[in-house]
């Protein structure tokens, strides 16, 4: 009787415990996902940065004339 409570408490907490699991499986993937592209945008930034500048003056120039 109690090893038949014990086995039953035992399948519901392991039950419980895998389905908890999931919001910390996803909060994991957000995590990699920002960390992957917060280096994707600096590895974008290093790649163009001297075209950057000379976008904006480009842009600047075409905003102060009629382009």
């Amino acid at each position: 009787m109690f090893s038949d409570a014990l086995l039953k408490f035992c399948i519901i907490a392991s039950n419980t415990r895998v389905r908890s699991e999931s919001g910390q499986t996803l909060a994991e993937y957000g995590l990699v996902m920002s960390v992957i592209s917060v280096a994707v945008m600096f590895a974008a930034v290093l790649a163009f940065r001297e075209a950057i500048p000379g976008a904006f003056d480009s842009a600047s120039k075409c905003l102060d004339t009629a382009c």
